[in-house]
């Protein structure tokens, strides 16, 4: 039978750990027993040496010494040297040899077993204390004894006290306490406590001892300095400081965002999984559990403000995120009596990272959403104190005490809290998310409906118990609310229908069923207002597939609670409580162990407290409490008696469950035991409207009701049974708890130090049951022996098998893997190799990873040289080759623009010559007539023969002054001339623009005459028409021509003189034109005069243009009134005389009927 290469190597390495043992190795660990059902076999747990030339084995080096040497070995990249181990050792001094600093290790590692030895009592749990008797009997104690090392002592208040042995007697030894006193107990109540060196670690994996009370005090000192974070294993352990604590903001977000620090915070956890996400490419979740006031929403908030300043962008979707955030603490969050800001649901929290690692959405997921605490829901109170006064009057609001639903607990304010504050910051949340103004009006109303309708009050009217509606301020304001008519809103209070065979009957209410039918209503419409307020951020921060790659989910949850009396709220909250802690307990403890022993480890089990039966006695089927509380509800005339009573039947067999006789019974959770009452499960499970406030609800004018309805019938209609609230809740677990096995969780354990919510109180009792319940000590125990690293055999060598000097890539993984292990000299106890993968202990990876981070940063900084030099290189040469061609271009350039230089010389020169010439022949030419204009002056003078005369007369010393005198006079002369030949040419140049401006002028003039001409001409073809239509109207009396009937015997027409007469009197001296006539040729002359005196400048005006325009404005003002009287005297001479016209035909037509 052919043997695997696995096998093969195994036994090749464990006969050379027989034959060539080192002797400076630590003892190996003991061999894993053979598996029986496996075919292949388990790794045995070995030494790896390195074999050298000659057959020898190297010693082998831990990764500490690998720290000693770091001076003189360097990486496989040359980068720096190799720094692996936890723990930071002493360098080699001068002169010392390899040999020595192993045989110094050796020792070393000796007292550490040592130590792991005496943490045995550390480890062993606080039920079955074995005290000192782990420690080879009296051996230990003497040690304690003589070296007077500190002890825990249990005294018998319960409590842990530091002190110190100073004898034993039997089993017991007597402690002296810090105050002096002596007290006698049992080796079984001592605890060896850790040196004060160690006092206020981070990470409780370091103390010497791990024990319940070494914890609490590591966590107390912590504490008392405001360190309120700390490590527990993979927990992060957060203790609630209840005041401001300087371990926040900008700085540290940079300092860890940039790796500067590495102690424990919520900024470190929320790293780590924005890591891991952009690394592993696999979404995470930050899980927050505690119980309630431990902190968690606060944590919360914290984390998601990390991540969206890993983003590094100052607005957008980060401060929707962000914002988001406040809505849903302000409509889920209220005042309990164990935290002022308990949320009364649960939420997860899923923010989308681009494949960039960008914020770019988020989306948002709630549980259930309880009742209300002590005091109710925040938004409440903030909109009765914070409200505007507008808003105030259309929602009808008044003080918070004034609501019934506000005002029972008698809690109506939180101590250093602004609720008018609060509600601005949430409008402007309300407006960053993206929410409409209408919206959030719609939601005000809502919430004012809910507060009227607790007000709403009923009277008793027969013996029956039988209740009507109070018509009061409530009714009408909670119905115009929701947008309803009071009638119908008290009749759907008052009363329901029920179907009673074939026939629907109307049944009134009684007070307890009134009651519970308006807190019904009031809570239906709070609960559909906080989903819908969910959906719509949802959809402001909604992204799309494309742009979305992984994400990283933050879970808050309601905290355990265990009050004074425990409801149905309680229950859920708890169960919610558990159902994590067993997610908690199966990802560190069950998966881990039961992954161990399948993958053939060696392992040693480790003790940790189990809730799967807790969760059994809730969800089991179908005797679990959430399947007999669904069963009981399903019963109309079912109680709480009847209830508790089914509870007992079934379940007081079982080790977390007691019954009680009154009702109540006590679950025995993972934390403590809680005592609840089971008056009102039913009817908060059940949780049921009537129909009657259904079909209200959809008959309303109000956009939010009518979708709350329409939401309720869908659901209705798609279920083919109707679930209660606790059935609905463990669903709604369940998802939640899927989401978060798909994810790698990243736990946040939140612990409250004292239940007066007071800052630097620290109640000692209260931590350690919180700690017992979270499993804290099992965590770090699982922590300390086990293997938290585990990586894929494939995994590892591609990862890491860049780092050997010779690398395969076709290699065997397993083979790889070892040769890594071995190159870089792992101790063995610091790893094991499983069928599968490489399990290792904590900080071994962490090496790895810095060790690969430098061969990755020299490879780097060698791949950075190599391109720089060839840059550098191909720079050069393309700087040449650009200067070459530079040079050739700029010699071609410097050519052509000396060839066109060289033309343009040649034209110049010749232009030049030409011009030359030019002027000498101007000069020639200026020259000559200059000499003759003088000539001619010279002969033209009236003496000459006297000049010559007198020229002659004169002396001969005295002529070359008289010549000097003449040219002088002749220069002066010159120059005069020169001077009136100036002034010549300046006075022709006004004379030409006068002539010009009197040409403009005249050619106005001409256009003004020809227009006035038109005008007149128009006026007079205006006055001739009138004319011609008088005369025409002195036609009409002409005479007709009538035939006589026995023949052709004309008849005179009519024409008598008088009336002639008295037409020619009224067109004589009362006819209105004739006044009209003359007025025209009287301002026709008029014109025409003033006019030709412009013309011929005689109106003595400087400004001739606007006088022609103010003539022109008087003419046309003139015309139009003219036309108006002319147009008027038409009209008075046409009227009477076509009136008299009319008369004379009339005693024409009579006289010439006489006549016939």
């Amino acid at each position: 039978m052919s043997r695997s290469s696995l096998e093969q190597m195994l036994d090749l390495l464990q006969r050379r750990d027989e034959n060539e043992k080192p002797k400076d190795l630590p003892p190996a660990l003991p061999v894993r027993p053979k598996l029986t059902s496996r075919s292949r076999l388990p790794s045995a747990k070995r030494l790896l040496p390195t074999v050298i030339e000659g057959g020898e084995a190297e010693p082998r080096l831990s990764l500490s010494d690998c720290n000693a040497k770091k001076d003189d070995f360097k990486g496989p990249m040359g980068n720096g040297p190799i720094s692996f181990g936890v723990k930071k050792i002493r360098k080699m001094d001068a002169g010392e040899s390899l040999s020595d600093m192993i045989s110094a290790k050796k020792e070393e590692h000796e007292s550490r077993l040592e130590e792991k030895d005496a943490a045995k009592l550390a480890d062993s749990s606080p039920g079955s204390l074995s005290g000192f008797r782990d420690f080879e009997g009296n051996d230990s104690l003497e040690h304690f004894i003589k070296k007077k090392v500190r002890v825990w002592c249990l005294l018998h208040n319960g409590l842990w006290e530091l002190g110190e042995i100073i004898s034993t007697s039997g089993e017991r030894a007597s402690v002296v306490l810090p105050n002096r006193s002596v007290v006698t107990v049992p080796f079984r109540e001592l605890l060896p406590a850790n040196p004060v060196i160690v006092e206020g670690v981070d990470e409780l994996i370091r103390l010497h001892y791990l024990n319940e009370p070494s914890v609490l005090h590591n966590l107390h000192y912590r504490y008392c300095r405001d360190n309120i974070y700390s490590k527990a294993g993979p927990v992060l352990l957060a203790v609630n400081p209840f005041k401001d604590v300087q371990l926040y903001g900008n700085d540290l977000v940079t300092a860890y965002k940039q790796k500067l620090l590495d102690s424990p915070h919520i900024y470190a956890i929320a790293d780590t999984a924005y890591n891991e996400m952009m690394t592993d490419e696999k979404n995470q979740s930050i899980v927050i559990s505690g119980e309630s006031g431990a902190g968690k929403t606060e944590t919360a908030k914290f984390a998601m403000k990390y991540l969206a300043a890993l983003d590094g962008s100052c607005g957008g979707i980060e401060s929707k995120v962000l914002q988001a955030s406040y809505i849903l603490e302000a409509f889920g969050n209220a005042k309990t009596s164990m935290n002022d800001n308990s949320s009364r649901f649960g939420k997860l929290i899923e923010i989308q990272f681009s494949p960039t690692g960008r914020i770019c959405g988020a989306k948002l997921q709630t549980l259930v959403q309880l009742a209300q605490g002590e005091r109710s829901y925040h938004v409440f109170y903030q909109l009765c104190a914070g409200a505007p006064s507008v808003l105030r009057g259309r929602l009808k609001l008044k003080r918070a005490c004034d609501y019934s639903y506000l005002n029972q607990s008698g809690c109506v304010e939180i101590h250093d809290v602004d609720d008018s504050l609060k509600f601005q910051i949430l409008m402007g949340a309300l407006n960053m998310v993206g929410i409409s103004k209408e919206d959030q009006e719609h939601a005000f109303e809502m919430i004012s409906a809910v507060l009227w309708l607790g007000n709403i009050s009923f009277q008793v009217v027969d013996n029956e118990n039988h209740i009507e509606v109070v018509a009061d301020e409530a009714v009408t304001n909670a119905a115009s609310l929701i947008g309803c008519s009071s009638w119908d809103l008290m009749h759907a209070l008052s009363s329901c229908r029920i179907q009673d065979g074939k026939e629907e009957v109307t049944k009134r209410l009684k007070l307890r069923k009134a009651r519970d039918t308006r807190d019904a209503l009031a809570k239906f419409i709070y609960a559909n207002l906080f989903d819908w307020l969910v959906e719509e951020i949802n959809s402001a921060l909604a992204v799309s597939k494309q742009q979305s790659g992984k994400s990283i989910s933050i879970i808050d949850i309601p905290g355990f609670e265990s009050l004074e009396k425990n409801s149905f709220e309680q229950f859920c909250m708890n169960y919610d409580h558990e159902r994590l802690q067993q997610l908690f307990i199966q990802h560190l403890f069950k998966l881990v162990q039961e992954e161990c022993e399948v993958d053939g480890i060696d392992w040693t089990k480790v003790d940790f407290v189990d809730n799967q039966d807790c969760l059994d006695l809730f969800e089991k089927r179908p005797c679990g409490i959430i399947s007999l509380l669904e069963e009981e509800s399903n019963f109309p005339h079912a109680t709480a008696l009847t209830f508790a009573s089914k509870l007992k039947q079934h379940l007081n067999t079982h080790n977390c469950f007691k019954g009680h006789r009154d009702g109540a019974f006590t679950v025995h959770h993972s934390s403590r035991e809680v005592l609840y009452d089971s008056g009102g499960f039913l009817d908060k499970n059940r949780d049921q409207l009537h129909i009657d406030i259904i079909q209200l609800l959809s008959s309303c004018t109000s956009r939010l009701p009518q979708f709350f309805a329409s939401v309720m019938l869908k659901e209705s209609q798609l279920a083919c049974q109707q679930h209660s609230v606790a059935t609905k809740f463990k669903g709604q677990l369940f998802k939640l708890m899927q989401h978060l096995k798909s994810t790698t969780p990243h736990f946040i354990y939140c612990i409250k130090p004292n239940s007066k919510q007071l800052p630097g109180e620290f109640e000692k009792d209260l931590v350690l049951k919180q700690l017992r319940s979270y499993g804290v000590l099992a965590a770090v125990r699982i922590s300390r022996s086990g293997y938290p690293t585990q990586i894929a055999h494939q995994e590892f060598a591609r990862r890491y098998g860049f780092l050997l000097p010779e690398y395969n890539v076709c290699q065997d993984p397993l083979t790889s893997s070892v040769e890594i292990l071995q190159q870089f000299n792992i101790l063995p106890e610091m790893y094991q190799v499983g069928f599968t993968k490489l399990y290792f202990r904590a900080g071994q990876i962490g090496a790895l990873e810095e060790v690969r981070k430098r061969a990755l940063q020299g490879s780097l900084e060698v791949h950075k040289c190599f391109c720089s030099h060839r840059a550098l290189r191909n720079f050069l040469e393309l700087e040449q080759g650009i200067t070459r061609l530079q040079s050739y271009v700029r010699g071609q350039i410097s050519r052509k623009e000396y060839a066109l230089l060289k033309l343009k010389k040649q034209e110049v020169t010749k232009t030049l010559d030409k011009q030359l010439v030019a002027v000498l022949q101007i000069q020639s030419v200026i020259r000559g007539w200059l000499v003759r204009r003088h000539i001619s002056c010279l002969h033209n003078v009236d003496k000459p023969k006297m000049w010559k005369k007198d020229s002659e007369d004169l002396p001969p010393e005295l002529l070359p002054l008289g010549v000097e005198e003449l040219k002088r006079q002749v220069f002066m002369a010159e120059v005069t001339l020169g001077q009136k030949n100036n002034e010549i040419e300046v006075l022709r140049a006004q004379v030409q623009q006068f002539e010009a401006r009197w040409s403009e002028y005249d050619g106005k003039m001409k256009s003004m005459e020809e227009m006035w001409q038109s005008q007149i001409s128009s006026l007079q073809m205006n006055m001739a028409a009138a004319k011609r239509s008088l005369n025409s109207d002195n036609t009409l009396g002409q005479h007709m021509g009538i035939q006589n009937p026995g023949g052709n015997i004309p008849i005179k027409s009519y024409n008598n003189c008088v009336e002639a007469g008295a037409y020619r009197e009224m067109n004589g001296g009362l006819n209105p034109i004739s006044p009209l006539v003359e007025e025209f040729e009287q301002r026709k002359k008029s014109f025409e005069d003033e006019a030709f005196a412009i013309v011929e400048g005689e109106s003595g005006q400087s400004h001739p243009v606007e006088e022609v325009e103010k003539l022109t404005q008087r003419f046309e003002a003139w015309k139009k009134g003219y036309e108006v009287q002319l147009g008027e005297a038409k009209a008075k001479a046409h009227k009477p005389r076509l009136a008299e016209v009319e008369k004379n035909r009339r005693k024409w037509w009579r006289r010439v009927c006489i006549m016939f």
